[in-house]
């Protein structure tokens, strides 16, 4: 029945990787957490480890299947790139470090101190006076941002969309473009997270529940998730749903919200 219900919100994961670039780390953490429950606190290093897997397959086929006028926008970002790759090599490594619960909570604070950035200043839902959403002039990412960003999407195991898509955003991308390069960068943290969590030691819980992991990875869950994922990836990079700017940054904020309350339910 976990099996299936994993497929199931692999379907989400899906939806969410295409319409709001999250490549499945907000859906499968609270999911994963909630499966492999018997683990007790240990499960969120395991959910953590197992997004970065699943962000790391559904990110490089979105941004496989993403139109290359769209990765353009993304030239000259080397730097930021490998920054994105440093940090999240760190905060995998946090990650193992820090207590199990610490990473639980401060996963509910950030996406909770998002929702409220996001709804109240200016620049994503409504533009900024000082500047604004302007899609006819796009600016970069700053590279500096990329080692925090990187650092704290593999810690929290989120993959960054959560900080790339809103700074985008702001930065004069629609919603559209926004979300769809987020894959990319979500691929530079997720790649890095993943290796180290390979080569990570295995939970002592996971002999006890009969959690089957390879390094921190439960690979039963990320080939479910990634089941249900990939097909719909492939469906709606095709044939993209048209959904008007403001429309898709609302739906944006309310799957973070669904998403905080998904967690305080699995504590």
């Amino acid at each position: 029945m976990d099996f299936v219900m994993l497929v199931g919100v692999g379907l989400l994961t899906g939806v969410t990787t295409v319409l709001f670039g999250f490549g499945g780390g907000f859906v499968a953490v609270p999911v994963v957490v909630w499966a492999d429950a018997a683990l007790g606190t240990d499960a969120m290093r395991v959910a953590t480890a197992t997004s970065a897997l699943v962000m790391v397959v559904n990110a490089g086929f979105a941004t496989a299947v993403t139109p290359r006028r769209v990765l353009l926008s993304l030239r000259g970002s080397g730097t930021l790139l490998l920054l994105l790759a440093a940090g999240a090599t760190a905060g995998a490594f946090a990650t193992r470090l820090a207590p199990a619960a610490l990473a639980h909570w401060a996963f509910v604070a950030y996406v909770a101190l998002t929702i409220a950035d996001l709804l109240l200043r200016p620049g994503f839902l409504r533009p900024d006076p000082r500047g604004g959403t302007a899609p006819d002039a796009p600016r970069p990412l700053p590279s500096a941002l990329g080692a925090p960003i990187g650092g704290i999407a593999a810690f929290l195991g989120v993959g960054g969309s959560v900080m790339t898509v809103p700074a985008m955003r702001r930065a004069g991308h629609t919603m559209q473009v926004a979300t769809a390069l987020a894959n990319p960068l979500t691929l530079a943290i997720a790649v890095p997270a993943t290796v180290v969590s390979l080569y990570v030691a295995a939970v002592p819980a996971a002999a006890h529940a009969r959690v089957h992991l390879v390094g921190l990875i439960d690979l039963r869950a990320a080939a479910a998730l990634l089941l249900g994922a990939l097909p719909v990836i492939a469906v709606l990079r095709r044939r993209p749903p048209r959904i008007p700017d403001r429309i898709h940054a609302w739906a944006y904020i309310g799957l973070l919200v669904v998403v905080t309350v998904a967690m305080l339910l699995v504590v």
